[in-house]
């Protein structure tokens, strides 16, 4: 099942590439950007609870969506860049096990345990 999880994830990464490449913007871009939502992480100085929060917020795959077809309601292709890049990053976390928190701990995620040969 884990690997069939790793398979959906690169596959939604791949579509994500995809529609990056239909706005247009160079490609170095996309490479740029892919790490921004790593800034929810930053929460995290101030406690478990708020870093938690803010790490999710960042990745998560909704809100990526919501923005992407907000900029495509609005013809602004800047909220399309964002939820694509929200939804590639997204997706290319949860790849290597990076799923989403839970407010008890960095490595305490939906998808098991980081680090934990069985989470």
């Amino acid at each position: 099942m884990k690997v069939l999880l790793k398979v959906e994830e690169l596959m939604m990464f791949v579509l994500g590439i995809f529609m990056f490449g239909l706005l247009g913007y160079q490609w170095w871009w996309f490479l740029a950007l892919i790490l921004v939502p790593d800034i929810g992480m930053l929460g995290y100085l101030f406690n478990i609870k708020i870093g938690a929060f803010t790490y999710n917020l960042f990745h998560h795959k909704g809100l990526a969506i919501l923005l992407y077809f907000t900029g495509m309601y609005f013809s602004l292709p800047i909220i399309q860049l964002a939820g694509i890049i929200l939804f590639s990053h997204a997706s290319l976390d949860r790849i290597f096990g990076y799923g989403l928190k839970y407010d008890k701990g960095f490595k305490y995620t939906h998808l098991g345990e980081i680090g934990n040969k069985n989470g």
